[in-house]
């Protein structure tokens, strides 16, 4: 479906993943391209992937579900979930898009992933896209690929040729962390990162960052910490100052199944708990 709209960047909340679509079409599509999904300081979701030079993501290989029609494109993809298929998530493709202002915006098309996860976008417009974004269940937030740090991913969609996107991997946001609580005042020594266990989970990563009120500093061997069990005590101490904490949860194929739904931020003190 064509689209000419505003769509607002909200901050994100995620509770993850993605009614019947299209047509099925061959698992051999696009299947050794996959997407690595971050949250950025907006709070939606991004996807890093190798771009070419001009900062467009190039086209994988697939079957098509169907040709486009004559002087158009088509977009092809798929969305999964712990390996599976997403159904019924919102894909979109943007000619505009910003990422901490107006979201997706100037000429859009927007489908729904099937029961298998795929998706087809129909006879677009050739030209020049900023976003190709996929919305969080039914949340307004979505994920969106990056070609860096900052700047959302590019799609150059020709005439009379299918683009066959980036498998894109989504998760949920409610791995539970039980400490530190918000707010909470630690010790700077011996503070223990303890979550609750998720479903398939192989292991774990945490991050602990310095917060906004100030006066914390990064200890950059806590960011994406690796952990296979479901607590973490820090071996070095924290300086005296407020810090952000989140977890995420990985399966054995390295996918991120799910995270803490906010930045938790806690106070350290010079002292334990005081």
């Amino acid at each position: 479906m064509r689209m000419n709209s505003t769509s607002t960047v909200a901050v994100l909340l995620l509770s993850v993943i993605f009614l019947p679509g299209c047509g099925k079409s061959s698992d051999k599509a696009d299947s050794g391209r996959t997407t690595d999904t971050s949250r950025n300081s907006t709070g939606n979701e991004t996807t890093r992937v190798k771009p070419n030079d001009d900062g467009t993501i190039p086209s994988g290989t697939g079957v098509e579900k169907e040709k486009p029609a004559p002087g158009t494109g088509n977009v092809q993809g798929k969305v999964l979930y712990n390996g599976k298929p997403a159904e019924g998530i919102e894909v979109k493709l943007c000619e505009k898009f910003s990422q901490y202002l107006d979201g997706c915006s100037g000429e859009s098309y927007t489908t729904r992933t099937d029961g298998n996860g795929e998706y087809l976008i129909k006879n677009v417009v050739p030209k020049m896209y900023e976003a190709l974004t996929a919305k969080v269940f039914d949340t307004p937030f979505y994920v969106f690929a990056t070609s860096g740090y900052i700047s959302a991913a590019k799609y150059r969609i020709e005439a009379d040729k299918t683009y066959f996107a980036p498998i894109n991997n989504l998760f949920k946001n409610d791995l539970k962390l039980l400490s530190p609580k918000a707010g909470s005042k630690v010790g700077s020594s011996n503070t223990e990162v303890k979550w609750a266990e998720y479903p398939d989970a192989a292991y774990y990563k945490f991050s602990i960052n310095a917060g906004i009120s100030g006066g914390g500093e990064t200890e950059y061997d806590y960011i994406n910490k690796r952990v296979d069990g479901l607590s973490y005590t820090l071996d070095k101490p924290l300086k005296p100052g407020t810090y952000s904490c989140t977890v995420s949860a990985f399966n054995g194929n390295d996918i991120k199944l799910a995270q803490s739904p906010d930045d938790i931020e806690f106070t350290v003190t010079s002292a334990a708990g005081k």
